[in-house]
């Protein structure tokens, strides 16, 4: 978390949350959503607009967090900003180096696989030393040969049955987020 985060968390402790306000679809692109945008309907069948400005997408992802019931917010300043998931909190790229596959997240970070899951749209889903996330639909030829390789043996599953399992939520806003307190970041 960025310094100037925390020192507003410090000054001023007490800021309402947001939510529907930020979203997060399942290729790692950051949404806006307006109150008219949320009042046409759920994400992400409505999604917003695309953030495109470089520095604050940065900004986002370096204070992305998950909390203890697994709601995911980015912390703006004093203010807990609730994101709506499409799919996961965690989007996975993966890269072919060698013989290696490198999975990396959409905020950066390097992961290791522990298990492999895949739904029933065909979509593959990684739970890592990091979180659990979503492969990237760019990087399924990367994916599939790792599954050929034996290097995942992904499980059947049901998309529904996803976010209880691997303990996150997809739209904090409809269950009623937390108080602050207990954030967990990579």
């Amino acid at each position: 978390m960025d310094e100037i985060v925390k020192a507003a968390l410090k000054k001023w402790p007490n800021v309402p949350h947001c939510y529907g306000w930020l979203a997060l679809d399942a290729r790692g692109d950051w949404y806006m959503r307006d109150d008219r945008t949320q009042a046409a309907g759920p994400f992400p069948q409505v999604k917003g607009s695309r953030i495109l400005h470089d520095k604050l997408r940065e900004f986002i992802q370096r204070n992305y967090a998950g909390d203890e019931a697994g709601c995911w917010f980015f912390q703006n300043g004093p203010q807990r900003v609730y994101v709506e998931l499409e799919a996961a909190p965690w989007i996975w790229r993966l890269q072919q180096q060698d013989e290696e596959i490198v999975v990396r997240s959409h905020t950066g970070h390097l992961a290791r696989v522990d298990t492999a899951w895949l739904d029933e749209g065909g979509r593959l889903f990684l739970d890592t030393d990091q979180g659990f996330g979503i492969v990237h639909t760019l990087d399924m030829e990367i994916a599939s040969r790792a599954v050929e390789r034996g290097l995942w043996q992904p499980v059947d599953t049901r998309f529904a049955e996803l976010p209880a399992r691997h303990g996150y939520q997809l739209s904090p806003a409809a269950t009623g987020a937390p108080a602050r307190s207990g954030a967990r970041t990579p």
